[in-house]
């Protein structure tokens, strides 16, 4: 009698169990773009994945699943992030805790959702679960292939695996850094930096799938996406959470302060100075101190980029010939007599990176603001005529 009725309870609890399990989830995916803010690391919107429905416990949820998350309180998180070595995270939370940050800066909330099988969805979901336990959630960031938006779409190419997402053939820009400049039209002093700072692997073509790193490219491609088993379309549906309050980025810099513009004023005082030190047959020493210091200085930032920092996208990069730290040689040793020949050592290398630089530049691949050009004017008429009047300062 004991032995039937443990059996009669074994069968209950299993059948208890296969009930649970049978418990089928009715989930819904979708994507969320954020229209761009009015921080640098908002400039190109962000993405993130929604699922809401009912879950295997047949619980109602309503998560998000970001991963655009950093923790500024980690070690040395400064120091990191300028080397190259930032590590961002992926977090769940309900989707109400997520709305509020875009709703008070005013940015518009793009919901598109997404026509996966429900053992699609419920896939996505435990991929996402895994991707988010504490040994797998951080992972290291990359502005241009491992960011919030890559990371979305490489989730959404596992849960639908084997079929594939089939992005249109259409490329909106010819590389990242017209990408780039394209999402920071309103902040051309932090494009300037990018830059000079970013050297060739940004300008290589681009693939639409490629484009998907800025969020709100991969928001216009993902809406004429299809799945290759044929259905409907990736995206089935599309709303606005939230309609938002405009444009809140920056309004357009004025352009007499723009970096052409700076640029252009360095190259006409630069000349001037170059003119008055030619018929006085005397340096301005202090002219010399200033326009260096700019250009060593800077090259102290492009140096340790490229050969300290682990960013894939600083090297090579041409400008690092001509900024470089030997550039603050003139600016210091022009004041001593007996260091101005360092100082006609440098000017000469100058004068032949100018030529190797203006040789060379149309025929490789990288490209660089308009800006760099007037001074490079500058450099080279200033180290000339430092040059063409060394036996006279020589002395002095």
């Amino acid at each position: 009698m004991r032995s039937r009725q443990l059996l009669i309870l074994i069968i209950a609890v299993i059948a208890c169990g296969l009930t649970a399990r049978a418990v089928t989830p009715r989930l819904q995916a979708s994507l969320v773009t954020c229209m761009p803010g009015p921080e640098i690391y908002e400039l190109a919107g962000h993405e993130a994945l929604r699922i809401h429905g009912i879950n295997e416990r047949g619980e109602a949820i309503d998560s998000v699943w970001n991963y655009g998350v950093f923790d500024f309180a980690s070690p040395n998180f400064v120091g990191r992030f300028v080397k190259g070595e930032t590590d961002y995270m992926v977090w769940s939370y309900p989707f109400q805790w997520f709305m509020p940050q875009y709703m008070d800066r005013g940015s518009e909330v793009v919901e598109q959702q997404l026509s996966l099988t429900p053992e699609e969805t419920w896939h996505l979901l435990t991929l996402l679960r895994h991707n988010s336990l504490e040994q797998n959630r951080t992972y290291r960031y990359n502005y241009v292939r491992d960011n919030c938006s890559t990371r979305v779409a490489a989730m959404l190419d596992s849960a639908v695996a084997p079929h594939r997402i089939l992005y249109p053939d259409t490329v909106a820009f010819g590389s990242f850094r017209q990408a780039m400049r394209h999402y920071h039209a309103s902040y051309p002093w932090y494009q300037f930096g990018i830059d000079i700072v970013l050297g060739s692997g940004i300008d290589h073509p681009l693939t639409p799938r490629q484009e998907i790193f800025a969020p709100l490219r991969f928001m216009a491609l993902a809406g004429e996406a299809r799945i290759s088993d044929s259905r409907d379309p990736l995206v089935e549906s599309t709303r606005v959470l939230y309609p938002g309050r405009g444009d809140v980025t920056l309004p357009p810099t004025p352009w007499y302060l723009t970096p052409i513009a700076f640029s252009l004023v360095m190259l006409a005082v630069s000349l001037g100075v170059c003119v008055y030190e030619w018929r006085r047959k005397r340096i301005v020493k202090w002219w010399m101190t200033l326009f260096f210091s700019m250009l060593g200085l800077t090259g102290c930032v492009v140096w340790f980029l490229v050969f300290i920092s682990t960013h894939d996208s600083t090297s090579p990069n041409l400008l690092s010939l001509w900024l470089n730290p030997l550039q603050l040689l003139p600016a210091i040793f022009v004041w001593w007599r007996r260091t101005r020949p360092m100082v006609m050592a440098m000017t000469v290398v100058d004068l032949i990176i100018m030529a190797v630089l203006v040789s060379v530049w149309p025929f490789q691949a990288q490209c660089t603001s308009p800006a760099v050009f007037p001074l490079w004017g500058a450099t080279t008429a200033l180290c000339a005529v430092y040059a063409l009047l060394y036996p006279y300062e020589k002395n002095v």
